[in-house]
């Protein structure tokens, strides 16, 4: 066979090098984890605390699908906490003032949006980073929902409203069904649309991404406004599942674990990198260790340890993904090209 022919074989049948998703590695995690769980006990196991666990999950992986738009862009929103306990406040006082339930859910739910906007418009125009601006709406969402009650729960007295957080379809949670809606429209949105290339574009460079034609205060009103309804909508369900309006709904860690979700996910930090799917995994996988270790009857603290030990090891690969990303790819040594007539290559053609 000769020169030629070999080069031939070469370069019609080369060896294609198959991607492996940046979801495998997350998802064997959360793999491991259930089968961890599952062994240590059988309660956890049961089609019931499965049930349970995705439910419980729901409100975290809202949060969750909310902050992966702000971290795509190198922001964060911390007022999403805040929001839930805000939303579920003013659905339940909708209602108590007479209004049918789902006008309810649509005014609190366009009041999580409003909130939302609000922390883009501070972000951009403003110029208040985006910590410092979501902490100061955080305080304010938090204050809202305790001076209109006095810090008082309101009661929910219209039974049709807890179909948003108890009811099921052909046995599926109706919070399930709303998240799974919710992360098809957000994993397509990002996808194929126009915003949604602008929104990674942003979090992987903005100077370039101005220059390139980006909207920069319409893209960034854009992913605190969808943190908004994901919030608003996180805030509904749990109103609906207590069938109170609670202050301090929300308050709790779902804010924690929402941004270790996303970050062990995939999302970074710095913006520009991960998925909705990654988020979602995450969520998943918070939850199940947070419903593993109440199964376990493990004292909430050390919840909140083995949490925080995700989110540093979660970011600290983030950090070592990127700074890798930077590094000079080392120059490959290049052979001569081979003389398709004599098989040699030119330096040794030269030399003869």
């Amino acid at each position: 066979m000769t020169a030629l022919s070999v080069l031939k074989s070469k370069e019609v049948s080369p060896m294609k090098r198959r991607r492996i998703p940046e979801e495998v590695g997350i998802f064997a995690v959360l793999v491991v984890v259930l089968a961890v769980l599952s062994l240590l006990s059988p309660n956890f196991r049961t089609f019931d605390n499965f049930s349970v666990l995705l439910v419980n999950g729901t409100v975290i992986a809202f949060l969750a699908l909310g902050q992966t738009f702000v971290l795509l862009t190198g922001g964060i929103d911390l007022s999403t906490g805040a929001n839930v306990a805000m939303t579920g406040v003013l659905a339940a006082l909708v209602m108590r003032a007479g209004a049918p339930w789902p006008v309810a859910a649509v005014i609190a739910v366009a009041a999580g949006i409003a909130l939302g906007v609000i922390n883009g418009l501070l972000v951009h125009y403003v110029r208040i980073p985006a910590f410092i601006a979501t902490f100061s709406t955080q305080g304010v969402a938090l204050a809202i929902p305790l001076i209109i009650t006095g810090a008082s729960s309101i009661p929910v007295l219209q039974s049709g409203f807890s179909w948003v957080g108890q009811g099921k379809i052909a046995g599926i949670p109706i919070p399930v069904l709303l998240l799974v809606v919710a992360a098809v429209v957000a994993a397509l949105f990002l996808r194929l649309t126009k915003s949604g290339v602008h929104i990674y574009a942003l979090g992987g460079n903005k100077a370039a991404a101005r220059l390139a034609g980006v909207n920069i205060p319409a893209t960034t009103v854009l992913v605190y406004a969808v943190s908004g309804f994901c919030a608003g909508m996180g805030g509904l369900i749990a109103t609906s599942r207590l069938m109170v309006g609670f202050p301090a709904t929300g308050t709790g860690n779902e804010l924690f674990y929402s941004i270790a979700a996303a970050v062990v996910g995939g999302i970074s930090l710095f913006g520009g990198v991960g998925t909705v799917l990654g988020a979602m995994i995450g969520a998943v996988l918070i939850a199940t260790v947070s419903n593993g270790m109440n199964v376990l009857n493990v004292q909430s603290y050390w919840q909140s340890l083995v949490i925080g030990l995700i989110i540093l090891v979660g970011v600290s690969f983030d950090t070592f993904r990127r700074l890798r990303a930077q590094r000079p790819a080392a120059p490959r040594s290049r052979r001569p090209p081979v003389s398709p007539i004599s098989g040699t290559t030119q330096q040794e053609t030269a030399s003869v």
